[in-house]
């Protein structure tokens, strides 16, 4: 199961950056290529919350949904998605890394469900790389700038 990790250090409250990454409506604030978001459940924060994310992949939209399976505030929030053969597992964890920073986390699991995808996964996710990083690094930046109060 090929897995995905990536870490970045944060100079924002532990709490600006949980929400940035826990609130899938802050999320797609921060992230310009999601277009849409589409709730799937009454809620709209926490476990249970489903939702379909779209997002403009080139000359393309795809969208997936996904639903929160797992939230501790200020601590960990686990989505899930099963699209195309795969079950996708992400994890984002935050910990505090000293006064007024953060460390965010994310992990990110693919479970092939078919020997297709179990043998697709490894390349599919170093296609994935760059765009997830690419995600972490827009959150990173938002809270910076909103901790320093610039606008973000």
């Amino acid at each position: 199961m090929p897995r995905l990790t990536i870490t970045r250090g944060i100079e924002a409250p532990i709490g600006a950056v949980f929400a940035a990454v826990a609130d899938v409506r802050n999320f797609a604030e921060i992230q310009p290529q999601i277009v849409d978001i589409t709730f799937l459940s009454e809620q709209r924060t926490g476990v249970g919350t489903r939702f379909r994310e779209t997002r403009q992949m080139g000359k393309r939209r795809a969208s997936v949904e996904l639903e929160v399976t797992e939230h501790v505030e200020n601590d960990r929030v686990r989505l899930v998605s099963d699209a195309h053969g795969t079950v996708w597992d992400t994890v984002f964890t935050v910990r505090k890394a000293g006064e007024g920073r953060t460390e965010l986390t994310m992990v990110m699991d693919a479970n092939g469900k078919s020997l297709l995808a179990w043998m697709m996964n490894p390349l599919v996710m170093g296609m994935v790389k760059g765009a997830v990083a690419a995600d972490i690094d827009r959150v990173k930046a938002h809270c910076e700038a909103a901790a320093s109060g610039a606008a973000a």
